[in-house]
């Protein structure tokens, strides 16, 4: 016998089931409604993309697919911002804005070339004069980064007797110019320029986000203002070696001051392959990091600037052959003098 409780309950239970049925029919109708709607949409976006590709290819009736034509739409829309883009850089070339390589990092500069002067024991004299010609020291220095984007510095390796009077008047002086590179791992030693010279690139690209990268000697003097506009003039070209171009003999006797050990190697064992003069050369940041990420790997030969230029023959590389660098013949205007 049922009591009025479970009676009541019962009564109720076709009203409440009468509830989500309810719900379900609205929110399906509701759905139905936005579904067509949605195609509606579509559809006449389709008859729209259809109708305007028959206008700009003139066929009259369109004979590809709609997935097609969005393609085609999209193509068209790349290549307008392509367009635009590229009649920015024309504009941004005529105002003159590659030459002066501003582009920003941290508003910080890019610095446009460093220097290696390839220097040594015994030479304070030759560094005094090319402080006193071009480099500058102190503010004169920081000034030429700063303003110029031109860095640099005085390099040189450690004495054979670690910590004699020859490493410690390095320092001193170092101290007293904060112009210098000291390789600590390198010792100083004429067969070793090469090394040398290797060491410099690899240390100075890892520290300096330069545009260029140059090798010169202590008894040559560079016009800043002449090296300046003529680099800015390559920054255009990523992979660029720069310098008096040469071929030269090679000298296969022992007792010769140009002696080769490696003569053999080189062709018809009477000429070099075509390199750069050592006086001064310059090379972009691209090559600057070959030499970095490959310097265990990079053959050292007797002298830098063969040794350099051996490292770019199977490379895709621009040789520049600047006359300015050709510091044996310089001229009023040249970049470089030899002294």
């Amino acid at each position: 016998m049922r009591s009025k409780g479970s009676n009541a309950r019962l009564s109720g239970m076709p009203i409440r089931s009468r509830i989500p049925t309810l719900l379900l029919s609205m929110f399906a109708t509701f759905a139905s409604i936005y579904v067509a709607g949605r195609l509606w949409q579509d559809a006449e976006n389709r008859v729209y993309l259809i109708k305007e590709l028959d206008r700009l290819t003139g066929q009259g009736q369109s004979a590809i697919s709609v997935d097609d034509t969005l393609k085609i739409i999209a193509c068209r829309e790349q290549q307008k911002k392509l367009l635009a883009l590229e009649m920015d850089l024309a504009a941004a070339r005529q105002e003159g804005f590659m030459v002066k390589h501003s582009r920003e990092t941290n508003e910080t500069k890019i610095p446009l070339v460093v220097i290696g002067v390839i220097t040594g024991f015994g030479r304070k004299n030759n560094r005094d004069a090319i402080r006193k010609a071009w480099m500058g020291t102190g503010a004169s220095l920081r000034k030429m980064e700063s303003q110029k984007g031109i860095i640099a510095r005085f390099v040189i390796g450690r004495s054979p007797n670690r910590g004699d009077s020859l490493d410690r008047a390095i320092d001193d002086e170092n101290r007293q110019y904060n112009d210098f590179i000291i390789h600590n791992e390198h010792v100083e030693a004429p067969e070793e320029l090469s090394k040398k010279a290797k060491l410099f690139f690899a240390y100075a690209v890892d520290k300096w986000d330069a545009e260029f990268y140059a090798k010169v000697n202590d008894d040559v003097y560079i016009n800043i203002d002449a090296l300046g506009s003529t680099l800015a003039s390559y920054l255009d070209k990523p992979r660029v070696y720069v310098g008096c171009m040469k071929s030269g003999e090679v000298f296969s006797e022992p007792s010769h001051k140009w002696y080769e050990p490696d003569w053999w190697k080189f062709g018809d064992k009477k000429t070099y392959f075509r390199h750069a003069s050592g006086e001064m050369y310059v090379i972009s940041k691209a090559l600057a990091k070959f030499i970095s990420i490959n310097r265990s790997l990079l053959r050292s030969y007797a002298h830098d600037d063969v040794t350099t230029g051996a490292w770019f023959i199977g490379l895709d590389v621009t040789y520049i052959d600047e006359g300015k660098f050709c510091c044996s013949s310089w001229s009023a205007g040249a970049i470089c003098a030899g002294v």
